[in-house]
């Protein structure tokens, strides 16, 4: 963009030059407003770099906010200086005096650029109180400020004192020439310093302003032949504005770029800092959930033990068997923890060949009570010459028990003769290993369905919500997946699929070959 823009003005510049010397002033009354718009532009620039120093503390951006003020305030004793613009004022104005403003105010910008590029290196203000960094603002207004002032009285006091630059009000004499001159040999200075160093955005926009400053200098200095009010001239002061412009744009652009990224950022950390409190919620009421059944099954076997010791030394046997039970269940607590936090874990779990029917077994053993308490009929259907599958046994077998104990709970309200669960094992086309676990309950409402999987979500009052995520969760880790599906004619069917080991699958391909 920056070079397309400085390849514009540098056609402008060409397009200007055919016709440069054309007279136009018939368009002075148009000075006030082109000095309004420049010393807006200005100024409004070097409110945004001192604003920016405010955050930054670079002295190097103080200078450049200063000399853009600098700047501005000076259009004001050009303008009331300038030939037959503010006659009414009374000013005691000499020929000499807008082209003596004019030219301090071409010379002293590129030396506070100069100064800025000097700057860039020194590292921010130590002291960033904000009575400090008012102060420093403040001298940043108040120096240029004073200057504007002096040069101001200077022009207008002087009277034949000042140096001859202009013949009369519309043409410079040969000593202006050395105006244009030593402001071009700054901005070229000041130029080649910013290509070979560029560093910010604002470095790069700066060269865009210093190349349509040297535009403007070269229509106003050479094409015009020091002209005022011709056609080069006037192009010029488009180009001043311009010039004036850019900065501001792209200040302008930048802070709401800034503010815009901020705003996402906090957003984001909002975003953020909520999913990191639910994860902690799924993950607190995760274990809550799936250590709730080995805690249940220890209060109840110490219930049991309790009992048997109760009744004397006779049923040591069943007290010793509900101990060994309460030891068993400890130790799968433990497991579940350990199992729970490796899945929320970044690092890569330790999966081992594992026979999915013997999963199955040992889970509907565990849950056999429950079962039989709750009088639901049991049909088990394990498919035979089923391959391995690569997982973490102990997750894979909560999965089980929350899909048993999820088709316990859906089938409390029906008729104790209804009450079917039915588990199935077998494999798929691709090779994959396929668990289903079909009850005959109430089902799950068609408005819960897209949600069923989510945490907190649960169909039953009491109900925490986690077992189905959890099991999903787990499913998913293992390259897997778990789906819901209407059983006919009444119930949910829970299905899972896991991927075969990988050497079984191509064991099976490489003998379906051969055979």
């Amino acid at each position: 963009m920056a070079l397309a823009l400085i390849a514009v003005l540098c056609l402008g510049l060409v397009a200007t030059i055919p016709a440069a010397h054309t007279p136009l002033t018939g368009l002075s009354g148009l000075l006030p407003a082109y000095a309004a718009a420049a010393l807006l532009l200005e100024a409004l620039t070097a409110a945004l770099l001192l604003a920016l120093y405010s955050a930054q503390l670079s002295p190097a951006i103080l200078v450049l906010g200063s000399g853009y003020l600098f700047s501005a305030l000076l259009i004001i004793p050009w303008a009331l200086t300038f030939p037959d613009v503010f006659p009414k004022l009374g000013l005691d104005a000499q020929l000499q005096s807008a082209a003596f403003v004019a030219a301090f105010r071409r010379l002293g910008f590129p030396l506070f650029v100069l100064a800025y590029l000097a700057l860039r290196d020194r590292p921010a203000s130590r002291d960033g109180s904000a009575p400090a960094t008012r102060r420093m603002i403040g001298a940043a207004i108040l120096i240029p400020a004073a200057l504007v002032c002096l040069l101001g009285w200077l022009a207008i006091g002087l009277h034949g004192d000042l140096p001859t630059f202009m013949a009369s009000p519309l043409v410079a004499t040969s000593l202006w020439r050395y105006v244009p001159a030593a402001a071009l040999m700054l901005y070229g200075v000041a130029l080649l310093w910013l290509i070979l160093r560029r560093r910010t955005i604002i470095d790069l926009w700066l060269i865009v302003v210093l190349c349509a400053m040297m535009i403007e200098t070269v229509l106003l200095g050479y094409v015009s032949a020091g002209v005022r009010l011709s056609l080069g001239w006037w192009a010029g002061r488009i180009y001043g504005l311009a010039a004036s412009g850019i900065v501001l744009i792209v200040l302008f652009v930048e802070q709401v770029s800034l503010h815009d990224r901020l705003a996402r950022s906090m957003i984001a950390e909002r975003r953020a800092r909520a999913n990191r409190l639910t994860a902690m919620e799924a993950l607190s009421a995760s274990i809550a959930h799936e250590i709730n059944q080995p805690l249940a099954s220890i209060v109840t076997n110490a219930d049991a033990g309790l009992r048997w010791l109760g009744r004397g030394a006779s049923h040591s046997d069943e007290a010793q068997a509900a101990l060994q039970r309460i030891v068993a269940e400890g130790h799968r607590a433990g497991e579940v923890v350990r199992s729970i936090r490796s899945m929320f874990s970044s690092n890569t779990r330790e999966t081992v060949p594992v026979a999915v029917n013997d999963i199955v077994t040992e889970a509907v053993r565990r849950c056999s009570d429950e079962l039989r308490l709750s009088r639901i009929t049991m049909d088990l259907d394990l498919g035979s010459a089923l391959p391995n599958v690569p997982a973490e046994p102990v997750q894979l077998e909560q999965v089980v028990s929350n899909l048993i104990a999820n088709a316990v709970d859906a089938m409390q309200d029906s008729p104790a003769d209804h009450r079917m669960l039915r588990i199935t094992t077998r494999k798929i086309a691709d090779g994959s290993v396929a668990v289903s676990v079909a009850d005959t309950g109430c089902g799950i409402e068609a408005d819960l369905k897209p949600d069923i999987f989510k945490p907190f979500v649960s169909t039953k009052p009491d109900g925490m919500g986690m077992g189905l995520m959890f099991s999903r969760l787990v499913v998913e880790a293992h390259g897997g997946r778990l789906t819901m599906s209407d059983n006919d004619p009444r119930g949910t069917i829970l299905e899972f699929v896991l991927p075969a080991m990988a050497e079984t699958v191509s064991h099976r391909k490489e003998a379906g070959h051969d055979m």
